[in-house]
């Protein structure tokens, strides 16, 4: 080492390879290879851990943009998914998504099971570089109207009319709906390939933000946590209160002797 340069302390090299990406983190271990400080040698291992544990998961992600062209061909390839199904307040939701093979959005899955941070961070980063959202909401009196399968039928008819592109292949997660020419239906598609992964985030993100919103003028039925899913305290709130303009009328019978609106 240089005369009067002093020598990075363990806690300081610990840092280092905390911070260090995955590229870096194999030449910063060799540096560091003889440095008999366990600090430095616990360092090193978490950040191999780390490693692996980041390339496992770019190789995921990778699968689910290969899955996503070995089923959709070439072009423009939607995914679609809903959310709000088994809700019993508050709209079906369904959001159609067309994603570039680059750049990828690692860490994109189904959103159930992400962090509602996480989903957030992932929805503004599909917002960037998507080549096409569309979305669609079926309100709860259309949802008692026609009942749920004529609802989400019409619901992706919607969103993949409101993507605003002709799509090459719909590639849509669950079973068959008949709604698109070049439709393809795969269960847990939500969880294999990647432009259905990020439609189930972009739903999943916008209703949310929407029950909470609707939380502001229905206080009463906590629709900020449950999101319109039959918690206690909402099927409580129910019991209560009875119905409000957003509640479905028609899933709601258990809950009240006689359902009604307010």
């Amino acid at each position: 080492m240089p005369k009067g340069v002093r020598a990075a302390s363990a806690r300081e090299i610990a840092a280092v390879l905390a911070d260090a990406s995955v590229d870096e983190i194999d030449s910063l271990c060799e540096r560091y290879a003889e440095d008999p400080r366990k600090q430095v040698q616990h360092a090193m291992e978490s950040a191999r851990r780390r490693k692996e544990r980041e390339l496992a998961e770019r190789s995921r992600v990778d699968g689910m943009y290969e899955y996503m062209r070995e089923l959709g061909g070439d072009g423009i390839v939607l995914g679609v998914d809903e959310v709000g199904r088994g809700a019993i307040a508050g709209p079906l939701t369904v959001a159609a998504v067309a994603l570039p093979d680059d750049p990828r959005i690692w860490g994109i899955n189904d959103s159930k099971q992400l962090t509602p941070a996480r989903r957030e961070t992932l929805a503004e980063k599909i917002a960037e570089v998507a080549l096409a959202i569309g979305i669609a909401h079926i309100e709860p009196a259309t949802i008692d109207a026609v009942g749920m399968g004529n609802a989400l039928r019409q619901a992706m008819a919607m969103a993949i009319e409101n993507a605003g592109v002709e799509a090459d292949s719909v590639l849509i997660d669950g079973n068959p709906v008949h709604v698109h020419p070049r439709e393809k239906t795969i269960v847990k598609g939500d969880a294999r390939i990647a432009s259905i992964a990020a439609a189930s985030i972009v739903a999943k993100v916008t209703r949310d933000n929407l029950m909470i919103e609707y939380d502001g003028e229905y206080p009463e039925y906590h629709l900020a946590e449950c999101k319109g899913y039959g918690s206690q305290a909402h099927i409580q709130a129910i019991r209560e209160h009875g119905l409000s303009p957003i509640h479905r009328v028609s899933f709601c019978g258990n809950f009240l002797e006689t359902p009604s609106l307010f």
